[in-house]
């Protein structure tokens, strides 16, 4: 097996480095959330032909626009560049009564960035509804394609609480794979207020699993079941403590990572402490800074290790919201040392590091105002 370091990454964190491509197998690079963006805006800087970007929120502000300047910079110069994000990015509880014609500082935020990118010749689409429900029928999938490559597999949303949380996304090297995410974007901005069924495609460096938001039907949650059923152990990262029945399956097996209930909004907050007590499960995570990475490492009795790493976050009652969501399953030893080394280094320490003032985001961000997150994590 390939030996896996870790570097400290633009954050004050760490990333993995890669040692490279083996043969038969796509180059992966996990990278934490402001490296993510710092590598992406870089690529598309160079991008030659195509840009896809997908992701629950984004946002114009200090952590992104290196990425948005790239974006524009990209189309102007003719490279075939669409965007496509949830309107959770500026939906709230009033306006998902009142309408879409509430006016609030997030939503006019929305309408300049979309004005700035579409001048520029970016085809950007808003997925979803801000009417109803507000946790309900959310894309929850984050992706970027640059060409041949690909970074996904996580769960960083591209505005500032979003990059700074415990998180991380994963470089993938490989044309296959950012052909099937590029296909990915295509057919969810096509797909307008339809849903499809979850499906799976085969890729370099494992199974891609793909939920495509029909209430009850997730690939991802169903496959967690199947691999804890069999795991002698499981490592479970998670910003929700884990419910239904892999909840169930993670009492005997489970090591336990996701936040204190006093560190999440109090509606996420909320979720989480009525979660601990249907449960039982307590966590391990003891940091201030939020924990919003997604990934299971399974540990067979033979020692083989499986990981499911994506934007899910193992909670069952998303599965009923119905939502969009991307995980890879893989066997890679390479990708899954660089998880359990993410985890060692930014989820297991004990004290915050002496940076962590600067870079910790409020647990009122705007992802973390409710239970979509449930859709998040079927």
């Amino acid at each position: 097996m390939t030996d896996t370091a870790f570097a400290p990454g633009t954050d004050g964190s760490h990333r993995a480095v890669s040692p490279g491509p083996e043969r038969g197998r796509s180059a992966t690079t996990l990278l934490c959330g402001q490296d993510y963006v710092a590598d992406a805006a870089a690529a598309i800087g160079r991008a030659r032909s195509r840009v896809r970007l997908t992701t629950l929120t984004i946002a114009r502000d200090g952590a992104t626009e290196r990425m948005i300047e790239a974006l524009i910079a990209a189309a102007r110069r003719g490279v075939d560049v669409a965007v496509s994000a949830d309107v959770f990015t500026f939906a709230d509880v009033a306006g998902s009564v009142l309408g879409p014609a509430t006016p609030t500082p997030r939503r006019r935020s929305a309408v300049e960035l979309t004005q700035e990118l579409e001048a520029a010749g970016v085809r950007m689409t808003w997925l979803g509804s801000p009417r109803g429900l507000l946790w309900r029928g959310r894309t929850h999938t984050k992706l970027t394609v640059v060409d041949d490559v690909a970074w996904s597999f996580g769960g960083v949303n591209l505005d500032a609480p979003g990059v700074r949380n415990v998180d991380y996304m994963v470089r993938v090297e490989d044309a296959r794979t950012a052909d099937a995410l590029a296909g990915l974007h295509d057919r969810i901005t096509q797909e307008g207020f339809s849903r499809a069924a979850s499906t799976s495609v085969d890729v370099a460096a494992g199974r891609l699993l793909i939920d495509g938001g029909r209430p009850g039907d997730s690939a991802i949650y169903r496959a967690a079941v199947a691999w804890a059923a069999r795991a002698e152990r499981v490592l479970h990262v998670s910003q929700y403590c884990p419910t239904g029945p892999l909840g169930r399956l993670l009492a005997a097996r489970g090591d336990l990572w996701f936040n204190a209930p006093h560190r999440a909004s109090p509606a996420n907050g909320a979720l989480i402490a009525s979660s601990m007590l249907a449960t039982g499960h307590r966590s391990r995570y003891r940091r201030r800074r939020y924990l919003h990475a997604k990934a299971l490492v399974f540990t067979m009795p033979d020692g083989l290790r499986v990981a499911l790493t994506g934007s899910h976050n193992f909670v069952a009652a998303g599965v009923r919201l119905g939502t969009r969501e991307i995980a890879l399953e893989t066997h890679d030893p390479t990708l899954i040392d660089q998880i359990e080394s993410f985890h060692r280094t930014e989820v297991a320490q004990k004290r915050e590091p002496a940076h962590a003032s600067a870079l910790r985001s409020t647990p009122h961000s705007h992802e973390r105002m409710g239970p979509h997150s449930l859709v998040k994590a079927p």
